[in-house]
């Protein structure tokens, strides 16, 4: 018996892993709604992708169309990816503990732009290489332009923040 043939059908995301669909083309148990666009990248240094996997298939779950532009992204791509795709919310995620300073200089870049300054962008997963949540970097970050940050990949909050934009945008 392979690996996934063993999953329990708990998710719309295992149901589709055995179905080959996206989470997004199955209705499930009628919990999916349509919840926007949204533009998913790693930070410029962070190469790390499972977790950027992990978040694309949280976002389609709650009915998001997810653009996944992966890792190692430069602010040179990111900012025109933007302008471009004109997402609802841009989620940056990093794991490599440099999210706070790859951080500051993306959002500096996104809100540099005229046209993109008041674009939802947040940020999470490890910010620092300590581990340690800084009520510091968090604020900085926030200053700086982000709408939310989920420090140490805070997923309830994130969770918690994405049903208020539902509720509000409803």
């Amino acid at each position: 018996m392979s690996q996934v043939s063993r999953l329990a059908l708990d998710t719309p995301t295992e149901a589709c892993l055995l179905s080959g669909r996206s989470p997004t083309a199955i209705h499930w148990r009628g919990c999916l709604t349509v919840g926007g666009t949204v533009l998913l990248s790693g930070t410029s240094s962070d190469a790390h992708t499972w977790n950027l996997i992990y978040i694309h298939l949280f976002l389609e779950e709650r009915g998001y169309t997810v653009n996944n532009l992966g890792s190692c992204v430069p602010d040179a791509l990111l900012v025109p990816m933007c302008r471009e795709l004109r997402p609802d919310l841009v989620v940056l995620g990093s794991v490599n503990g440099h999210g706070f300073t790859d951080g500051l200089q993306a959002i500096r870049a996104i809100r540099q732009q005229h046209d993109l300054r008041h674009l939802p962008v947040v940020i999470g997963g490890r910010l620092g290489t300590d581990g340690l949540r800084n009520a510091g970097a968090t604020r900085r970050l926030l200053d700086a332009g982000f709408d939310a940050v989920f420090d140490n990949g805070d997923l309830g909050a994130f969770d918690l923040f994405l049903n208020r934009r539902r509720t509000a945008a409803a």
